[in-house]
């Protein structure tokens, strides 16, 4: 039986971007499927009461340095986002949305979303900035708009929140191999070793 790892993410978490760089390597390694979970990590935060790093001064000075430390590590470009926070609601809803639609968009929208994110960054609270993104990406921007506006997207976002809560989940990125949870990037290697 093939193992799998659930990768609970959002596009607004730095942090994310590393692992989403990372992950799908320690997993082909190991000959396992990754169950991508979009939630909205500001819901998780509102429920948990935890916070961005960037909140806090000091912490969010040292997670630049941090951040980069570990792009370096991973071989990995990342830019900062100068429009850093990011509202992701409508981009999370996105990946609910492409990832009810095929794997082949799914996995089209991830990357386009991370790259215009942490690569070559865009201002992503703007929606003509989104559109030209999609546009670029092969992603009609008409589409996005109906689906992102669609109640049954709406709700899984909320569900795959609500239940990641429900586990015990605080921020992003989490993974779970089996009952196992796992938070942060720096985590991935307790992660490879549950899937050995």
């Amino acid at each position: 039986m093939t193992k799998q790892v659930e990768f609970l993410f959002d596009f607004g978490s730095p942090y994310t971007y590393l692992a989403y760089h990372q992950l799908p390597r320690i997993a082909k390694a190991r000959n396992s499927a990754i169950l991508w979970t979009p939630i909205l990590l500001g819901g998780i935060f509102q429920a948990t009461g935890n916070r961005s790093p960037i909140e806090v001064p000091a912490k969010g000075r040292y997670s630049m340095l941090d951040l980069q430390r570990w792009a370096n590590t991973y071989n990995v470009h990342m830019t900062m986002n100068p429009h850093f926070p990011i509202n992701t609601l409508h981009l999370m809803r996105g990946a609910v949305a492409m990832q009810m639609r095929s794997d082949e968009e799914f996995q089209r929208y991830l990357a386009a979303i991370f790259n215009a994110m942490f690569e070559a960054p865009r201002n992503l609270n703007l929606p003509n900035e989104v559109g030209e993104v999609l546009r670029n990406n092969g992603i009609d921007p008409e589409l996005f708009v109906g689906l992102v506006g669609d109640q049954a997207i709406k709700d899984r976002l909320k569900e795959n929140t609500t239940k990641a809560v429900e586990r015990g989940v605080f921020g992003a990125p989490t993974f779970f191999v089996g009952d196992q949870m796992f938070w942060g990037q720096d985590r991935l290697q307790f992660v490879d070793d549950a899937l050995t």
